[in-house]
């Protein structure tokens, strides 16, 4: 029997975050101690995980003196390179201090602009001594809940202006790394700017380095808006912008429940997998979940496993369902083979098309068969083939 245990080249990373989250919500308090994030990763290696992330906060305190910040970075880096884990991301906490509470890149506050800045270059010098190639930006705090509050279109400029200055300090410190822009729609913020990953897409277009900039989407974060996960990740992929990913769980449009992987839309995580599994991406497999308030440590470390596990199994299936002989005869009678034919052939021009005879009536009697593939997809995931 598969015991489903993780190589490195499954690539799959945790965030300090996840494991060490205390179990805090807006109506109550930690449930957990703190974590030592050297044991985090201790315990992640045990996992069989490949890499760890985190925020700045996540490793010192928001006001760590230098001799304590370099104490517990010492600390930090001495449990990474004895388990031999890597450190693909890093991102900055522009969200949980009192002075972000109108964001980072965009607060009306000038000031905090400035500081925010500052916070992230000094993370990111950090994160180029760790070997990091991926910097996460999530704005959970640029946007607003009243319409009046900020003007969408001038915070919109002091965002980009932000992300310019940063991809400019990247470029003259020589470091190799690039930007990923990580959308959600809301939560902690009523309206977050770039809630979705079309959002976030069209903003790259519009900065002076968008070659360094991509996306970091999340599962929940997509489906809090009803929208489908795996389609907006080809989308990404299409454009070039998957730079990275977090994987979780979410039960459509409601809070934001960092489920474990699998957890909620499991037909949308097993479509997830396969696009990943066959598209050519190369990036870490990123959980950011966070264990529900019921667990104690055991159940910390049961969840984090328990996304692996889900991540392989699902992976296992999609090999079977590519390989099935009849799921390859599904998709050439709905017609894939014919939609990766371009419209018009080479030396085709519009006026060909406009003399050409179309059989109507055919056409609109045809059948796409699709229900037959997707039970097809079904019969996989649920290990009936």
């Amino acid at each position: 029997m598969n015991n489903y245990r993780p190589t490195p080249e499954d690539k799959f990373t945790f965030g300090l975050w996840t494991v060490g989250w205390q179990g805090v919500d807006v109506f109550g308090g930690a449930i957990r101690p703190p974590m030592d994030p050297a044991y985090a990763v201790g315990k992640l290696a045990e996992l069989g995980a490949y890499g760890v992330t985190f925020h700045d906060n996540d490793v010192f305190g928001f006001d760590a003196s230098d001799a304590d910040r370099d104490k517990a970075i010492a600390s930090f880096r001495d449990a990474v390179e004895s388990t031999g884990l890597k450190v693909p991301m890093v991102t900055t906490n522009l969200f949980s201090h009192p002075i972000f509470k109108d964001g980072g890149f965009t607060s009306n506050d000038r000031r905090v602009r400035r500081f925010a800045l500052a916070k992230v270059a000094r993370n990111i010098d950090l994160a180029a001594e760790l070997g990091a190639s991926t910097y996460v930006m999530w704005g959970g705090r640029e946007g607003a809940e009243s319409a009046f509050a900020k003007d969408i279109r001038t915070a919109l400029d002091r965002y980009r202006e932000g992300v310019n200055v940063l991809c400019e300090y990247v470029k003259e410190r020589g470091y190799d790394m690039r930007f990923a822009l990580e959308p959600k729609p809301n939560e902690p913020r009523g309206d977050i700017l770039l809630p979705t990953v079309g959002h976030a897409i069209a903003f790259i277009d519009s900065l002076d380095n968008p070659d360094m900039v991509g996306l970091n989407p999340e599962v929940g974060h997509e489906e809090m808006a009803g929208l489908n996960f795996a389609a907006g990740i080809a989308q990404a992929l299409w454009h070039g912008k998957l730079f990275h990913i977090d994987l979780n769980g979410q039960h459509g449009p409601r809070f934001d429940q960092d489920l474990r992987f699998g957890a909620g839309n499991l037909r949308g995580a097993f479509a997830l997998v396969d696009l990943l599994e066959t598209s050519g991406y190369d990036g870490p497999r990123h959980f950011d979940f966070k264990p529900p308030r019921t667990e104690d440590e055991e159940g910390v470390w049961a969840s984090a496993a328990a996304g692996i596990k889900n991540y392989l199994v699902l992976k296992e299936r999609s090999k079977a369902f590519r390989a099935d002989p009849e799921v390859r005869a599904a998709m050439q009678r709905s017609g894939l083979d014919e939609l990766a034919q371009p419209t018009l052939a080479e030396g085709e021009t519009l006026a060909t098309v406009r003399e050409e005879v179309f059989p109507i009536e055919d056409m609109a009697a045809h059948g796409f068969a699709f229900e037959q593939l997707d039970q097809l997809a079904m019969d996989h995931l649920l290990g009936l083939r």
